[in-house]
């Protein structure tokens, strides 16, 4: 049982949950819970880290798998939660390229995220998308790390079967949907009202920056402009809300 928290082990877990340049360089993110730790793929855990009570309490899940017991007290000092639920994983990162998102069957339904920020936003869109069907999700280089445990926590499990992508450049993506006759949208104050467009067919929605929204270059690439209606004096929606009614919207269409 590791008691202290200078243990190597424990000073690795510690980098991996504050930097993402340390979760970009071992290729590995960790999860932290009961639920994630029961949903991640065996295939994918390197290993689990336990108190002594979760470990008897839940043995059958640890048969076949590499797992450290560390002391409550250590516990504490690599949990990311108010209340630690006593387990913690290290999962290798998995790898998709933008070709298989774009050539996802014969109907894709894509996000394409431009530089949002918020962990929040992105691990709602995460979850909310899986349930709505979404076929993959595309972000640009500048958008938050998708394994920071605050993402990771929000997803509620859907980072392990969502596919998504990083890009370092998102003009390559556009150009890319076209050749692939995936309809773009982006979210415009001139746009046609999204309740009166037909999404049953390739589509890709642009969801922007928190604050800023889309940037001109991209938004002007996009194919189509639409709008979300609102009553009262508002312009626009937070971007994970504002996702889940695209989203939900275009699921509806295809059932």
């Amino acid at each position: 049982m590791i008691e202290s928290k200078q243990n190597q082990q424990i000073r690795n877990i510690i980098k991996l949950s504050r930097q993402a340049k340390e979760r970009k360089k071992k290729k590995v993110f960790l999860v932290e819970g009961a639920r994630m730790f029961r949903e991640a793929p065996k295939e994918q855990i390197v290993k689990v880290y336990a108190t002594q009570n979760f470990y008897q309490n839940n043995k059958p899940l640890f048969d076949g798998i590499a797992f450290e017991l560390v002391s409550d007290k250590v516990f504490k000092e690599i949990s990311d939660t108010v209340t630690p639920q006593g387990v913690l994983a290290v999962i290798r990162q998995k790898q998709w390229k933008l070709e298989e998102l774009v050539n996802h069957g014969e109907c894709p339904f894509l996000l394409i995220l431009e530089n949002l920020q918020d962990p929040g936003n992105l691990g709602t869109i995460l979850r909310t998308g899986e349930g709505a069907g979404i076929t993959g999700v595309i972000m640009s280089k500048d958008t938050v790390d998708i394994y920071n445990p605050k993402v990771i926590r929000s997803t509620m499990g859907s980072v392990y079967r969502v596919p998504f992508t990083y890009v370092e450049d998102l003009k390559d993506v556009m150009k890319l949907l076209k050749e692939h006759h995936i309809t773009s949208y982006a979210a415009h104050l001139k746009g046609e009202n999204v309740y009166e467009r037909d999404f049953r067919s390739a589509c890709a929605f642009l969801i922007g920056n928190e604050g800023n929204g889309l940037t001109d270059e991209i938004s002007t690439m996009a194919e189509q402009y639409i709008k979300i209606p609102m009553c009262g004096k508002l312009e626009s929606l937070n971007a994970a809300i504002a996702a889940a009614v695209l989203m939900y919207e275009t699921r509806r269409q295809r059932l």
